[in-house]
């Protein structure tokens, strides 16, 4: 009788053990596969695509378009469009740069990011003040954003609209403003302040770097 326990418990072992080990396989595999499914959503690469309106000139366009393809794998450049009378804001003259960030989200399909470049006066609500003249906005995070060159220095006109640009992006992208005084997500604060911005700080670079960006 007991020989009998004894080879029956001898048999089962292996078999309990298998299950045991196979389980916990199954289990790892489920594991893995839900973190793999995780990472691929978060890794979806968005393209951006830089939305030009009549009124800025080409050559400032493609600087944008060129310098902003050597940090990010997927850009695309659209043609010229009108600027909407809808975000026109007659007391001031200028354009409201949340009416036209509403415009341009309305343009973009999924998984992109639309830039709008122009070089009328634009501006938004901060705070205490009705209509604060911008050199460009971007929601945190959002699909869309509008940068000027009304505002920016016209002797490196240039490269201030790169840095704004790469800026109102690390927004849309989920970066708040920085408190590292030469990083380009530093807070303008009314100023022009661009060219004291110099790179990313390890921090904001690395957040970017990890959504894609080539920096």
């Amino acid at each position: 009788m007991w020989q009998f326990k004894f080879l029956t418990i001898a048999y089962l072992c292996p078999i309990l053990l298998l299950l045991f080990f196979s389980c916990n396989t199954g289990d790892k595999k489920k594991k893995e596969t839900a973190k793999a499914i995780s990472n691929s959503k978060q890794k979806i690469k968005i393209t951006i695509d830089i939305q030009p309106f009549n009124d800025i000139e080409d050559e400032y366009v493609n600087y944008v378009f060129e310098h902003i393809k050597n940090v990010y794998p997927s850009v695309q450049l659209r043609k010229k469009i009108s600027l909407p009378i809808t975000a026109f804001y007659n007391p001031r003259n200028r354009y409201r740069a949340d009416s036209l960030i509403k415009y341009l989200k309305k343009r973009t399909i999924k998984n992109h990011i639309t830039i709008g470049l122009t070089s009328k006066d634009i501006s938004t609500t901060k705070g205490i003040h009705q209509d604060w003249g911008v050199m460009g906005l971007g929601y945190c995070p959002g699909n869309a954003c509008v940068v000027s060159t009304y505002r920016l220095s016209k002797i490196d006109l240039f490269e201030q609209l790169y840095k704004v640009s790469i800026h109102e992006l690390g927004h849309t992208q989920g970066l708040h403003h920085c408190e590292i005084k030469y990083c380009i997500m530093r807070d303008a604060e009314g100023k022009n302040i661009i060219n004291e911005e110099k790179d990313f700080c390890p921090k904001c670079k690395k957040y970017l770097s990890d959504k894609g960006w080539n920096l």
